[in-house]
């Protein structure tokens, strides 16, 4: 069994080349991405559950805690994940880690919460407590993410917009649930505005440069 390929994701990062933070061959998004995974062991008990679904595993190429990759600043052109930063006790840490290493677009399936039995009776996750990991005021309940059994974080749809536009990200489209599995919500962050503004500063600040380099030059020859 393997479920359909996310039509959304195909408008958005068709062309491109990006990661998959903790990609499964049973939920392939049918694009041109390198598989991120904390474990390339694939004997796991993820890993066996894929060959179980599918007949097959999907390979690791980066083996690397998910919010915190081995890689340059604006080194991929997207960033996507399904059903993973639901598992990082700092998803706006995750989030801003993404921004860090993709150019375009990071874009996000995320649980809804009647998804999981074990998240119906939890409560929602608020913006304060979620801003209050993100600057250490509040730890993490276990030494390892990978150990925790359960969700850290629960959203609504609206909540994980309203976290993201908080801290700063420009959300260009949004899926109350999504079009993949449909368990979930999607939410597709675009990071270009802010590398223009930062390239438009970069390059007001070179033209002026310029100008006054320009005009020491005339008088030092005159």
């Amino acid at each position: 069994m393997k479920f359909s390929e996310s039509p959304l994701a195909h408008h958005y990062l068709d062309g491109l080349t990006g990661l998959e933070i903790g990609g499964s061959a049973h939920n392939s998004f049918g694009l041109r991405t390198r598989n991120v995974d904390y474990c390339s062991d694939m004997n796991t008990s993820f890993k066996l559950a894929e060959l179980q679904l599918c007949g097959e595993a999907l390979p690791v190429d980066i083996e690397a805690p998910g919010d915190n990759l081995p890689l340059p600043d604006k080194s991929e052109d997207f960033i996507i994940s399904s059903h993973v930063i639901e598992h990082f006790f700092d998803p706006i840490g995750a989030l801003k880690e993404w921004a860090r290493v993709a150019r375009h677009y990071i874009y996000v399936i995320c649980p809804l919460r009647d998804a999981l039995p074990s998240d119906q009776d939890l409560p929602i996750t608020s913006l304060q407590e979620l801003l209050d990991r993100h600057n250490g005021k509040i730890a993490m309940p276990c030494e390892n993410e990978s150990d925790y059994p359960y969700h850290f974080t629960r959203w609504t749809p609206q909540g994980f917009v309203e976290m993201c536009r908080h801290v700063g990200f420009n959300v260009v489209d949004f899926q109350e649930r999504d079009d993949k599995v449909g368990n979930g919500f999607a939410v597709v962050i675009k990071l270009d505005e802010a590398d223009e503004t930062h390239a438009r500063a970069s390059n007001g600040f070179q033209t002026w440069a310029s100008q006054v380099l320009l005009r020491i030059l005339t008088k030092l020859c005159s």
